[in-house]
């Protein structure tokens, strides 16, 4: 049963987290459509970096299918 708490923990901050880089995207993309191409440096910088977690956290969720698909989670 110990287990399932500890499971349940780490789905639930893996969610708290993709939910956080998907405002913060979402936030990015805002900033980028309302700014001109020349001055968007920084900002174009942030959202590669926001999408790179994204993306990592893509691969977690994607472990964590595997591992309940396999039988090794609940």
């Amino acid at each position: 049963m110990d287990k399932r708490k500890t499971w349940r923990e780490q789905e639930q901050s893996l969610v708290a987290r993709w939910n956080d880089a998907a405002e913060r995207q979402r936030q990015l993309h805002e900033e980028l459509s309302r700014q001109p191409d020349e001055t968007a440096g920084d900002l174009k910088q942030k959202e590669l970096a926001v999408r790179s977690e994204i993306e990592g956290l893509r691969r977690e969720v994607a472990r964590l299918k595997v591992q309940f698909n396999s039988g090794k989670r609940y």
